[in-house]
């Protein structure tokens, strides 16, 4: 089998082995989840329930407002105790509903299967998928049912399952390959019936030759969805990298993967789409690796939404030693936080805990104009001279070396041998740039 790839790209230490044979296991029954309202790209949800109310399984606790939004949902029965502002970790805050559960797990009786999804009208298939609640699960959080509502003139003919993976110390999506690999079929033939897709494709990275197997025979019926087998190299998982070497199609500057006829979707949320038609059950759980050097049990845990993080570190037995850094998702994207009273979202890929050794950061020096952070840009780009104006408040010409272009990978960051704060300071000028533009249309 040919190992298909793009061009750049890093090889940091996979650093999976701790919980890449565990199998998933279901998470401890959370006592009081705190399920933020806004835990996906897009507004933030408008909370439909109040202090006291009492509230079922798979009920819905905060309406969408407007396309770009994901309802969310009880993921427990029990008695609302607060509806207010919280921190939600990343240095932000949002309204959350806090449930103490009753243990009884009550299921809201409006939950129905929508029936059979090869009879039903892609708007109708789309409209249950906004209906639940799902979102990217690798970590994005975009709202789904906007990924499969492109424009009439830009139809989609490909649709590509991210089976990646290439973030360090991750491995839910590898065990939900190993151990649910009919759902994630049946869950991209829905997606590929929803956008009238003809092929559909499920990339999965080398290191993982054991879920390659596991696939290649499940899809072995289906004459138009294909395995590709990737080289184990980060960022393999980018939608545009996956586009590139999947499908051997760019994506323009600027450009989505509409519009080259391609959309892209994470293991985990293909396989809540299937589990989503198949029960009626929305968007309430999801598998989060919980590892590092200070976690004593590593795991990867089926964990209902709005779970303490702090839970979660107690299952897998306590922390072994001091923490140093706590991140939420993966290592290179992920996000680290200044606590453990943060609750687990529906883009919680990961909990990765590490001891104060690996915590520490190098400080930076002055850029040696090495070019290693252009050979390895997966997106073409040159980080050091987008960060150099951006670090100097000149966003106009950061912008003009196409820092809007840049996915934020860290690649840049983690090969500079000066140890620049490259994609920290791109990031700032992305937000400048977005909010100059947000200005200008109003």
């Amino acid at each position: 089998m040919k190992f298909l790839s793009f061009k750049g790209g890093i090889h940091p230490p996979e650093s999976k082995e701790a919980t890449a044979s565990l199998a998933i296991e279901q998470a401890k029954n959370p006592q009081m989840v705190i399920i933020p309202l806004h835990q996906h790209i897009g507004a933030p949800c408008q909370p439909t329930v109040k202090v006291k109310d009492l509230v079922k399984v798979g009920q819905v606790i905060g309406e969408a407002q407007g396309f770009v939004c994901a309802p969310v949902h009880a993921s427990v029965s029990g008695e609302v105790k607060e509806v207010g502002v919280r921190p939600i970790g990343g240095g932000r805050d949002a309204v959350c509903v806090v449930i103490e559960s009753d243990g009884q797990f009550e299921i809201d009786p409006e939950i129905q299967p929508p029936g059979d999804y090869k009879k039903m009208e892609a708007k109708v298939l789309v409209q249950f998928i906004q209906k639940s609640g799902i979102v990217g699960m690798g970590g994005a959080a975009f709202p789904t049912h906007v990924k499969l509502s492109p424009p009439p003139d830009k139809p989609i003919d490909t649709v590509i399952i991210n089976g990646a993976e290439c973030e360090p110390y991750l491995t839910a999506d590898h065990r939900l390959m190993l151990e649910a690999p009919d759902e994630l079929v049946e869950g991209l033939q829905i997606i590929m019936h929803g956008v009238n897709a003809q092929k559909g494709y499920i990339a999965i990275e080398n290191n993982k030759p054991d879920a390659i197997a596991v696939m290649v025979e499940a899809v072995k019926e289906a004459d138009n969805i294909q395995v590709v087998a990737l080289q184990t190299k980060y960022p393999q998982g980018a939608e545009k990298q996956l586009i590139d070497a999947c499908a051997g199609r760019e994506v323009p500057s600027g450009g989505l993967p509409m519009d080259v006829g391609v959309v892209v979707n994470n293991v985990g949320t293909t396989v809540q789409i299937a589990r989503s038609f198949k029960t009626g059950m929305p968007l309430i759980d999801r598998i989060t690796t919980v590892t590092g050097s200070c976690i004593k049990e590593p795991q990867n845990l089926l964990v209902k939404i709005g779970t303490p993080v702090a839970d979660l570190v107690e299952q897998c037995g306590g922390y072994q030693e001091t923490p140093g850094k706590l991140i939420l998702g993966g290592p290179m994207m992920g996000l680290s936080q200044d606590t453990d009273e943060l609750s687990v979202t529906k883009g919680t890929s990961g909990v990765l805990v590490f001891n104060e050794t690996e915590a520490v950061i190098p400080d930076p020096v002055n850029c040696i104009r090495c070019g290693k952070c252009i050979d390895v840009c997966p997106i073409y780009l040159m980080p050091l001279m987008i960060s150099e104006n951006a670090l100097r408040d000149r966003m106009e010409e950061a912008e003009k070396y196409n820092a809007m272009d840049c996915i934020e990978c860290g690649s840049c960051s983690y090969i500079c041998p000066s140890k620049r704060p490259l994609v920290q300071s791109i990031r700032v000028a992305k937000s400048s740039i977005l909010a100059k533009r947000r200005k200008q249309q109003k």
